[in-house]
């Protein structure tokens, strides 16, 4: 049995042209203004130094936010069901570069 919607639940009915092209991006780099969040979607291929911006997608602060959200639960649904994605090594930081093989006395 569906319910009806909330009375201040707005429905939206979506509607995708046919003519919508996927575009592919392998890296983004995010900024931000005062009022913005600024995703730049980029396609970065192997031997070419470029990185291409293939999308740019600017949201409010709080847009933001619930994408964020709605991207971290689609995540962990696809976790459930296909298993953890795994993750590359991060390139250690500066202080660990420089200060990463310090161990204070009392560690082994």
């Amino acid at each position: 049995m569906t319910q009806p919607p909330k009375p201040n639940q707005r429905q939206l009915r979506l509607e995708i042209p046919a003519n919508l092209a996927a575009t592919y991006a392998n890296a983004v780099i995010v900024s931000h203004t005062n009022s913005e969040i600024i995703f730049d979607f980029l396609q970065i291929m192997p031997n070419d130094p470029r990185a291409r911006v293939q999308n740019r997608v600017v949201l409010t602060p709080a847009n933001a936010k619930l994408f964020m959200r709605a991207l971290q639960n689609n995540l962990d649904r696809f976790e459930e069901k296909f298993g953890e994605i795994p993750m590359p090594p991060q390139n250690a930081s500066l202080a660990d570069q420089l200060f990463g093989m310090i161990k204070p006395e009392d560690e082994p």
